[in-house]
């Protein structure tokens, strides 16, 4: 980003991006009443350089996403003091080089949640998983109706002893940010409504971006995923 300061245009490097992303993630919880400590920060660096992630680790931020498991694969063996987390599409052809991610934002369906538990059961561990739920009802969008979760829920927990379901993922519609406000309300009361249906008590609740995260913060979110704002190099 740049900063401007009399006639001078001054670069914004990452360790002042991610102080600016933090401090509207600690005035959005504070608008709702809630404590910062509850809302975990993931950075994005599907587009970012090698070099520009390790000057975020530097930064001291240690949780970190990637979309593709191919491109996550190098960055997992790069960077393995940090917690990686796969928040993109999941194939199943693709599940057996996943053993690495600390979390899988995107369990959309039954055959991958078959897939993901026969190969966590290989590796010796249970893997922790989110349901990707689509609230905007778009043909776009991955994810599971909120109709349909309560059901696919109750059926991973009850035939997937290797996967640890530990809440919900969501991706609000490309709008301005007020107007995502609706999306995230209904992914909150639905992951509040799923755990006493189901008697579990989740701790994710992964929605917002760049665009609309601090909406996000205010409607529950507890993870929010914010790449281009901690990279940008020009104001935006």
């Amino acid at each position: 980003m740049r900063r401007k300061t009399d006639d001078r245009v001054e670069v914004m490097g990452i360790n002042e991006n991610l102080a600016r992303v933090q401090a509207r993630i600690r005035e959005a919880a504070s608008r709702s009443g809630r404590d910062e400590s509850e809302i975990r920060l993931l950075g994005v660096t599907k587009s970012a350089a090698d070099g520009e992630v390790r000057e975020l680790i530097e930064a001291g931020l240690l949780l970190l996403g990637e979309n593709r498991v191919q491109n996550a694969r190098k960055r997992i063996e790069a960077f393995p003091e940090a917690e990686w987390h796969l928040i993109g599409t999941l194939q199943t052809n693709k599940v057996r080089y996943c053993e690495s991610f600390a979390l899988i934002h995107s369990l959309d369906g039954w055959s991958l949640a078959e897939k993901l538990n026969a190969q966590a059961q290989r590796w010796g561990k249970r893997q922790d998983v989110l349901i990707q739920v689509n609230v905007s009802g778009e043909e776009s969008k991955k994810g599971l109706s909120p109709s349909e979760v309560l059901a696919f829920a109750r059926r991973v927990l009850g035939e997937c002893p290797h996967l640890n379901v530990r809440g919900l993922m969501t991706m609000a519609p490309f709008v301005e940010a007020e107007a995502a406000r609706p999306h995230f309300r209904e992914a909150r009361l639905l992951y509040e409504q799923l755990q006493q249906d189901l008697k579990v008590q989740w701790d994710t609740l992964s929605m917002g971006m760049t665009n609309d995260f601090e909406v996000a913060v205010e409607e529950g979110a507890t993870l929010v995923r914010i790449g281009s704002a901690l990279f940008a190099k020009e104001e935006s």
